[in-house]
C-alpha cells in the first residue's frame, strides 16, 4: 500500500538555487507535493512513516537480487559497483545502498528533496553524489550503472514508457534494473488508494492517481526491445497483525519487476 517516491556529492548549481529539474517525464504537481514535505523525510513518525516501515522489506529484496546477480556477500560486498537511485527523495534507499559498498548517485526532480538528502548524508558521513536532475538528463550524459533503481516513482511520471526505456538504457552490461510500483487492481484501489490515503492516512490524500498504476504485463511491454531480460512480478504484501511487509506471491498491490542485461 506504499507508493510515495522516495541519499553527499559535488554541488549542483541547479539544486543550490532551489529550483527543481525539468523533463518530459516530470509531473510538476507531484514534484511540488513532495518538495513541500522535503524536511520530513527522515522523521519516522512523519508523512513518510510508511516508507520507513516498508524499507526493511525493500532492502531485503534488493540485497537478495544483488547477491544473486553479482555473487557477492558480506559488508561492503558491492564496492566497485555503481548504482543510481532515480527519484531518490530524501535518501531512504540511497544511504543503505552506500553502506553496502555501492558508489551511489541519487537524483530527484525536487531540489528540496536533494538538499534534505545531501544534508542527512553529510551528517552520517556518507559520500553520495546527489543531483537535482531527471533520468533523462543523466542518460543524456551517456552514463551507465551496474544497478538502476526506480522505486515507487513510475506511477508518478507523465510518460512511464519513455521513463522506463530511459532507465533501461542506463543499465550497464551485466547490470540490472529494479522497478517497484503499485498494481492497477481493485485491491490496490481499495488498499493502496482509499485505505492508505483516506482511512489510515499513511500518505496525504491525493498522493496517488489509481489510473496511473501499472500492471506487471504493462511494465514488461514497456521494457520490450530494451535488451533486458525481465522477471517478476515479485509481490510485497502488508501483514496488519505484524505491522510489516513480507515478500510473497501476492502482487495485487505492491510489487517489484527486475530487468537484467547480459
Amino acid at each position: 500500500m506504499i507508493g510515495s517516491s522516495d541519499g553527499s556529492g559535488a554541488r549542483n548549481p541547479q539544486s543550490e538555487a532551489g529550483t527543481g529539474a525539468a523533463g518530459p517525464s516530470i509531473d510538476p504537481a507531484d514534484v511540488a507535493r513532495f518538495s513541500a514535505q522535503a524536511a520530513e523525510w527522515w522523521d519516522p513518525k512523519g508523512p513518510f512513516a510508511p516508507l520507513h516501515r516498508f524499507n526493511p522489506s525493500r532492502l531485503a529484496f534488493l540485497r537478495d537480487q544483488f547477491q544473486a546477480r553479482f555473487d557477492r556477500r558480506g559488508r561492503g560486498a558491492f564496492t566497485g559497483l555503481t548504482l543510481i537511485d532515480v527519484g531518490c527523495g530524501g535518501g531512504l534507499i540511497a544511504e543503505p545502498m552506500r553502506r553496502l559498498g555501492f558508489e551511489v548517485t541519487g537524483v530527484d526532480a525536487s531540489a528540496e528533496n536533494v538538499g534534505t538528502a545531501r544534508a542527512h548524508a553529510d551528517q552520517m558521513g556518507l559520500d553520495i553524489a546527489y543531483r537535482a536532475a531527471t533520468a533523462e538528463q543523466i542518460a543524456a550524459e551517456g552514463r551507465t550503472f551496474d544497478v538502476v533503481l526506480a522505486l515507487e516513482i513510475v506511477e508518478h511520471v507523465v510518460d512511464p514508457a519513455a521513463f522506463l526505456k530511459t532507465c533501461a538504457g542506463m543499465v550497464a552490461p551485466g547490470g540490472l534494473l529494479v522497478v517497484a510500483t503499485l498494481n492497477r487492481t481493485l485491491k490496490s484501489l481499495a488498499l493502496g488508494k482509499v485505505m492508505a490515503e483516506y482511512v489510515l492516512r499513511w500518505v496525504p490524500a491525493g498522493t496517488h492517481d489509481w489510473r496511473q498504476f501499472l500492471k506487471p504485463e504493462e511494465i514488461r511491454g514497456m521494457l520490450d526491445g530494451t535488451g533486458l531480460d525481465v522477471t517478476g512480478p515479485f509481490g510485497v504484501a502488508y501483514d496488519p497483525l505484524a505491522d510489516r511487509w513480507d515478500q510473497g506471491d501476492d502482487a495485487g498491490v505492491n510489487y517489484f519487476m527486475v530487468g537484467t542485461r547480459g
